[in-house]
């Protein structure tokens, strides 16, 4: 059996041997989630219990509804999804698997809308840095890191095999069949296999506004060109070679084919705009401990293949296609030292190489970038204090084979120091009521899209973030009897972060077609706040979540600028916030999830025709769990956007209106 508490120590003070809940500090599951109460970091875990209970089949309907969160979502299924949290930007956003990085360095954007979530224990996003001195430089290097953990095989008793075969089905022709296997092959070694298949036609109704106020005239249209399909297959061995050390590794590969349908105003009856990608990794990570040190060795290997086509040129002498090959070779390794008790010390190195080739013979076709990371890290802890500090170093060097590119200058090696400082203080030994604060200093390298690859080429500067974040934690706990209790938890924190050269990407025809440029300065000052309570009685069960973030992210780049300083930055809300109520019974379970989004600005310059209106989305889900013979089967139905609010996320790709989905998960 893994050890898990071995290395997130946080965790342990969530457990609770009575029941299962899915209050982040005091839950329990298989696998130890990170605390969220105890960290400097502000970290917000989703269960799988909560991921079951939202129905949720990408890692963005998870991520949607998170505080401090900004989803940019292109429609549908099949759309773009990318995160930017506290108004840094996707890229500052690291996307890990079991605490390993999946890279990106053709554009730096995870599309979240690739990531199925049928074989995931949890996931979690941590505002700055996770607090764990475990980790990779490259996690130490995030302005923000989302962690999906796979989930470990847990056999009962004389129990070798388990299956899971889930179905997701729904409108437009939604239909997502997946196949979960886990196999013990011995006391030590156990394997999992997990594959999904997601499609859908994509082709809902919406509502064409002609005008931005949407009281003059409007059309009803039905959105075409945006079908997708993707097959994603992800094998786990684990290997608990002693009590004191553990072998994890995966294999993951996914195929898709997404139509582009393009923006509305240009709306076509028929798009010409295909992708085809294919994402391939292989990686293995060995923990282990002896005396006062803990150690951790990753390596991995990852593949990334992206065909672009435009039909429209089929028959012309200047076919559009192109084809786009990225390849990483990384490895990593971390050590932690205890020499006396209370105080630790670290030193994390990461090294990766990055090929990227390309068939536009216009610009560049072949780039490669070495990077080393390293961090030196100390920690300082107490039952009432933990003090974390650490100094990342981060060092680039890139090799271009062609240079052809009007203005541009050679690739550019790139040197920066990265300060972080952080604690968390409990004041009253008998309130659980804690302070937190950190201080970081976040360094991005422009990714090879923005560099070199598209029409649009610029001169861009490496983008720098502070980040300032003071904050504070609660928890409560009564228990009245054997069953009856209540849980509260509550988290509120203020932040302020200033961007110096921020990068922004905007689509220059379609959502593959990206044009970049270097802002100048940004400042955000924000508040996130979170609240989780559940009331347990008898057989019964009332679990309720509040997020509210409030945001004020302006551009500070020129003052005698009018049009745009101290403007909302595009496509960051002031005001957004979301609830999830969740009752169990008996005899069924019933789920209401709302998210409310207020007004933004699609350009720099905050004039009434670039303003997009405020939307709330809603949605209901009944669910049941029957034993069965062989094992127990679970259903679900769901109604998404129950009021069929019309609205789009980025201007001028809308959102789907009311739509269903049906779910049938059988474990035997």
């Amino acid at each position: 059996m893994l050890f898990v508490g071995l290395f997130l120590p946080e965790a342990l003070f969530s457990q609770d041997t009575v029941r299962r809940t899915t209050l982040d500090e005091i839950s329990i599951t298989e696998q130890g989630a990170p605390a969220t109460l105890r960290t400097q970091a502000p970290t917000q875990v989703a269960t799988i219990e909560k991921i079951e209970q939202s129905g949720a089949i990408q890692l963005s309907d998870v991520v949607r509804q998170m505080a401090g969160v900004t989803l940019k979502d292109y429609g549908g299924v099949g759309g773009m999804k990318t995160v930017s949290a506290r108004g840094l930007g996707s890229q500052f956003s690291t996307l890990t698997i079991d605490g390993v990085a999946v890279n990106d360095a053709q554009n730096g954007q995870i599309d979240l809308g690739r990531y199925s979530l049928g074989n995931t224990a949890y996931v979690s996003l941590s505002q700055g840095q996770p607090d764990n001195l475990l980790q990779s430089a490259r996690t130490y290097a995030a302005g923000s890191v989302l962690n999906m953990e796979t989930q470990v095989p847990h056999f009962f008793l004389a129990e070798r095999t388990n299956f899971k075969v889930g179905l997701d089905a729904g409108s437009f022709a939604l239909w997502s069949p997946s196949v979960l296997w886990e196999q013990k092959l011995s006391d030590k070694i156990s394997l999992s296999l997990w594959v999904n298949h997601l499609r859908t036609d994509g082709d809902y109704p919406f509502v064409l506004y002609y005008t931005g106020n949407r009281d003059d005239s409007s059309s009803h249209e039905r959105r075409t060109n945006s079908q997708m399909h993707s097959t994603t297959a992800d094998a786990n061995l684990f290997y608990s070679i002693s009590s004191r050390q553990t072998l994890t590794a995966k294999v993951h590969m996914m195929s898709g084919f997404h139509a582009l349908p393009g923006p509305v105003q240009h709306y076509a009856e028929k798009g010409s705009e295909f992708t085809r990608e294919t994402l391939a990794f292989a990686q293995v990570r060995w923990r282990g401990v002896a005396n006062n040190w803990q150690w951790q060795v990753i390596g991995k290997y990852q593949y990334n293949y992206d065909f672009y086509e435009d039909t429209a040129f089929a028959n012309v002498s200047h076919y559009l296609s192109n084809q786009y090959r990225q390849h990483e070779s990384y490895l990593s390794g971390a050590a932690v030292w205890n020499p006396v008790e209370k105080l630790s010390f670290s030193l994390s190195t990461d090294a990766a190489l990055n090929s990227f080739s390309s068939d536009i013979t216009s610009n560049y076709n072949r780039v490669t970038r070495g990077s080393l990371q390293a961090v030196a890290a100390a920690q300082f802890k107490t039952k009432r204090i933990v003090a974390n500090a650490n100094v990342l170093a981060t060092v680039t060097h890139e090799v271009a084979t062609k240079y052809e590119v009007e203005g541009s200058e050679r690739p550019a090696d790139y040197r920066r120091l990265s300060p972080y400082a952080g604690i968390t203080v409990q004041p009253f030994a008998n309130i659980p009521l804690r302070a937190r604060y950190f201080f970081k200093e976040t360094y991005r390298v422009p990714n090879f899209s923005e560099m070199y690859f598209f029409a649009f080429v610029k001169n861009l500067r490496p983008e720098r973030a502070e980040q300032h974040n003071l904050g504070l934690t609660w928890n409560h706990y009564v228990e009245r009897g054997e069953e009856s209790s209540t849980q509260i938890a509550v988290t509120a924190d203020a932040y302020l972060n200033t961007i110096t050269d921020k990068l922004v990407a905007q689509p220059a025809q379609n959502m593959f077609l990206w044009q970049m440029y270097n802002m100048g300065k940004v400042r955000v000052t924000g508040l996130d706040f979170k609240a989780d309570a559940m009331w347990q009685w008898l057989r019964a069960a009332l679990t309720l979540s509040v997020t509210y973030t409030y945001q004020r992210a302006v551009n500070r780049t020129d003052p005698d600028n009018e049009r745009t300083y101290n403007n909302q930055i595009p496509y960051t809300p002031r005001h957004s916030g979301g609830m999830q109520i969740y009752f169990e019974m008996p005899w069924v379970n019933v789920g209401y999830t709302a998210m409310f989004v207020g007004e933004r600005y699609c350009k720099e310059q905050n004039a009434p025709e670039y303003r997009m209106p405020p939307y709330a989305d809603q949605g209901i889900s009944v669910d049941r769990l029957f034993d069965v013979k062989l094992g127990t089967l679970r259903l679900k139905a769901q109604v998404l956007n129950l009021f069929d609010v019309q609205y789009e996320v980025v201007r001028s790709y809308p959102m789907m209106g009311r739509n269903y989905r049906f779910g049938a998960v059988f474990e035997f």
